[in-house]
C-alpha cells in the first residue's frame, strides 16, 4: 500500500466510526530511513485529529479507541504512530 492510499483509508476508517471535525496526516517515515529495524512497506505516521468526541475521553482511551479502528493498518502498513488531539 502507498503512503496515499493508506491516507485515505485511514480517514475513513476514522471518520466513519468517529465525530472527527479535522483530521491532518503527516509522513514522518522519511525520519526513520537509516534506522536498524526500518522497513520501507511500513510507515511512520503523525495523525492530528479534532474530535470532541475523542477529547472527551481520557488520553487512554482515545488512543485504544484509534488503535482498534486501525487495527489492520497497524499491523500490515504502521510501524509507528503519533496521535495528538485538538
Amino acid at each position: 500500500m502507498n503512503i496515499n492510499d493508506l491516507n485515505a483509508t485511514i480517514k475513513k476508517k476514522l471518520s466513519n466510526q468517529l465525530n472527527i471535525e479535522e483530521i491532518f496526516i503527516e509522513d514522518k517515515t522519511y525520519l526513520h530511513f537509516k534506522h536498524k529495524n526500518f522497513q520501507k512497506n511500513k510507515f511512520h505516521l503523525k495523525i492530528l485529529i479534532k474530535s470532541n468526541e475523542l477529547s472527551n475521553m481520557t488520553k487512554i482511551s482515545s488512543t485504544k479507541k484509534i488503535y482498534s479502528i486501525l487495527d489492520f493498518e497497524l499491523k500490515n502498513y504502521i510501524h509507528s504512530i503519533q496521535i495528538i488531539l485538538k
